[in-house]
């Protein structure tokens, strides 16, 4: 049955860093520069975008590690074994994140952006799967680092798993948002008045 899993989560991987990879592609034939962690910032924004970038690099090595190294990571410990349908539920957790990011980065089209622009142009995007969540594709990232914990537990992929979420959170409540709320001062308001940070959409207050 792990080999099951093991297929899935590598489909699921290669689809969702295939997108991120094929899309930074496709921008630079337009010469659009899609990662802009960490260029031109300076003090903690620098510190959160550079870090961000980091993690998003180290959770899927060791989400490949965790998939197929189960014996060596055994020498840290015994690694529990997760019921059935906990994998399951992770094997599903995993692919809404994948739809999701995808979703996030079609809708996007060539405002998409890794970091926050500086001197790039780009529209405030509000339709689409951005009509029920304001980070899709950060909660794509979330959930397909969950998902691959409950398929493949251990404490290390924990460990950076959550390290990984909590970056991006903090990317969001103290980056994205503020560059959002600065460029789109009108719009952006409206905006976060109406669809949650993560998923739904605000009931209107009267």
């Amino acid at each position: 049955m792990n080999i099951v899993f093991q297929i899935i989560a590598i489909v699921l991987m290669a689809a969702f860093y295939g997108c991120y990879f094929f899309k930074m592609f496709l921008q630079k034939q337009k010469g659009i520069k899609t990662d802009q962690l960490g260029q031109g910032k300076k003090g903690f924004i620098k510190f959160i975008e550079v870090t961000v970038k980091l993690v998003t690099i180290i959770v899927p090595v060791v989400d490949v590690v965790s998939i197929f190294a189960k014996s060596w990571l055994s020498r840290f410990g015994s690694l529990p074994i997760m019921p059935l349908w906990l994998r399951i539920a992770g094997a599903a957790i995993c692919g809404t994140g994948v739809l999701f990011f995808i979703l996030s980065v079609l809708h996007m089209q060539d405002n998409w952006r890794a970091g926050v622009p500086q001197a790039d142009k780009t529209d405030l995007v509000t339709d689409g799967i951005y009509a029920i969540s304001r980070n899709p594709a950060f909660l794509g990232f979330d959930l397909l680092y969950v998902g691959i914990l409950l398929m493949f537990y251990n404490w290390l992929l924990f460990t950076v798993s959550l390290v990984g979420v909590i970056m991006l959170h903090l990317q969001i409540v103290n980056v994205e948002e503020d560059f959002l709320q600065y460029t789109f001062p009108t719009e952006y308001t409206v905006y976060r008045k109406t669809v949650a940070r993560y998923f739904g959409r605000k009931k209107s207050k009267h």
